[in-house]
């Protein structure tokens, strides 16, 4: 993983190095920023290879972006971007000086060659995760791409929410998710209506994002002891038999998906809170039994709750 910060850089130097260094020559955009507030710009950025995509994501100072015909000449690049605007909206002026604005947690799709020019709605910095997938006919399966300017996908909207766990997905793990970067470029060429949901693809592609979806209210609510497939069938409008059939290529049916999660954050904070009771931490990730927290703690893991502590404890 590459990574940078501007703490490293003299302040007078900072923002200069951020629009040559990461501005023009890695992103191949143009920064614009008032003198008068240069002094006190910061930025973090970090990029993580997964296959032959790159994850990258940067915390700064608020600035205005450009891409321009100077800047697509100098780093041009056939790829797909699909960026989560995490932190500071903004507004962002396309292809026929259409104004779109793209607010917090909206996920935004676009060709890396299209021009664009973005201007923060406030001045208090932004937090921006963006995907860079190189094209290829196998990978778009044919369909349009060059041609294809940032617009916001619709919040709420499933398809968004498909794209986000997957995104989610590989920023947690980007090792283990890396086959997913083919889900998730044709997800985002189905959002943008230029691949079709009905075919072989189109319905692997969106399996795969129901199961990352799944997963995350799995994640989110595995304190209830009351969450079951139909309750993560409701949430995702998708019926039970569809649940099930996400986790047959897994290996472990959603129960056992369910059991295991539950297991790993319950062993977390068993070395995380020494001091926090058993049954305690056993309620607290939704086993509504003590004996068969007990019992399958000890089949997952051949030791206690007690004894997995103590390891934590002493290594």
């Amino acid at each position: 993983m590459l990574s940078f910060s501007t703490d490293d850089i003299r302040p007078q130097d900072r923002f200069d190095h951020w629009c040559e260094v990461r501005g023009k020559s890695l992103f191949g955009v143009t920064i614009e920023l008032e003198r008068e507030k240069r002094a006190s710009f910061h930025g973090r950025f970090s990029a993580t290879p997964i296959g032959n995509a790159v994850l990258a994501e940067m915390t700064a100072s608020s600035y205005r972006v450009s891409r321009t015909p100077a800047d697509i000449a100098r780093v041009s690049s056939d790829s797909l971007s699909i960026g989560l605007q995490i932190r500071g909206p903004g507004w962002m002026k396309t292809k026929g000086d259409r104004v779109h604005l793209v607010r917090e947690g909206d996920v935004t799709i676009n060709h890396s060659n299209m021009m664009f020019a973005g201007t923060p709605e406030r001045s208090d910095g932004f937090d921006f995760r963006t995907l860079k997938i190189p094209l290829t006919n196998d990978l778009a399966l044919g369909a349009r791409t060059h041609d294809l300017f940032p617009e916001p996908l619709m919040q709420g909207a499933r398809l968004t929410r498909l794209i986000k766990a997957t995104l989610s997905a590989l920023e947690h793990d980007p090792f283990q998710a890396s086959g997913e970067i083919e889900s998730i470029a044709r997800l985002a060429l189905i959002a943008r209506g230029r691949l079709a949901q009905g075919s072989p693809e189109g319905r692997a592609a969106l399996r795969a994002g129901f199961l990352h979806a799944a997963r995350e209210i799995m994640i989110r609510d595995l304190h209830r002891p009351d969450l079951t497939s139909a309750t993560v069938a409701a949430e995702l409008v998708i019926s039970l038999r569809q649940v099930h059939v996400l986790f047959e290529p897994t290996g472990l049916s959603f129960a056992r998906t369910l059991t295991a999660m539950r297991l790993k954050e319950a062993r977390r904070l068993l070395g995380l809170t020494p001091a926090r009771q058993v049954a305690d931490i056993a309620y607290a990730c939704g086993f509504d039994s003590i004996a068969t927290f007990y019992r399958v703690f000890r089949s997952a893991y051949g030791m206690t709750p007690g004894d997995a502590r103590m390891m934590s404890l002493n290594a």
